[in-house]
């Protein structure tokens, strides 16, 4: 539960949750409130965000503490995806609120948001300029691997934490948002920390 490499099984468990969230969690969260089902482009916002901050964020800094060539460039690509489908949620909610004219960025859940979705820009590019383990113009600074993982993780747990403000918008179930919440704090330790 720590930035140790993960052993194989608890690896296997922890991906295979972060997998169900993402997609159970995402379209739970795409169909709220109750009884108004999916919509677009509405629904596909919380969808594409919590697949992308939690189902495949995630997965990226899970599989990179397994070390090696192969699994830094698999978080690289993880990583990655999440940001792109991220992006088309942001893109979706930009959508939903131009076709309804309201304004944009109105609330807690938006200002965090797109604070850590802009913020995990600034990884991605390190990652990608600097430490590609091909062509990183410094792949070896220990300064850039730690500030890239420590910025990394922390606009990764804010965007968690925008999915749990989100959907506590949408209810007003304290208890559907404490459950909503447990699975990402269960697994915070094994990913974020």
């Amino acid at each position: 539960m720590s930035s140790a490499k993960p052993s194989p099984a608890t690896y296997r468990n922890v991906l295979a949750c972060l997998s169900a969230f993402a997609l159970v969690g995402g379209c739970y969260a795409a169909t709220r409130p109750p009884g108004v089902g999916f919509r677009l482009p509405f629904s596909l916002h919380p969808l594409l965000m919590t697949v992308g901050f939690v189902g495949l964020m995630g997965s990226a800094h899970l599989t990179k503490k397994l070390g090696g060539y192969t699994n830094t460039k698999l978080h690289g690509f993880l990583a990655s995806g999440g940001l792109a489908l991220s992006f088309g949620g942001l893109y979706a909610i930009w959508r939903n609120k131009e076709n309804l004219g309201k304004e944009h960025i109105q609330s807690t859940h938006a200002y965090l948001g797109i604070v850590c979705l802009v913020g995990l820009v600034l990884p991605a590019l390190a990652g990608v300029l600097f430490l590609h383990p091909d062509f990183g113009i410094d792949k070896t600074n220990k300064s850039y691997r730690t500030a890239h993982k420590w910025v990394g993780r922390l606009f990764t747990a804010g965007g968690w934490i925008s999915c749990v403000v989100g959907l506590n918008q949408m209810t007003s179930s304290r208890l559907e948002t404490a459950l909503f919440a447990l699975p990402l704090v269960i697994l915070a330790p094994f990913v974020l920390i």
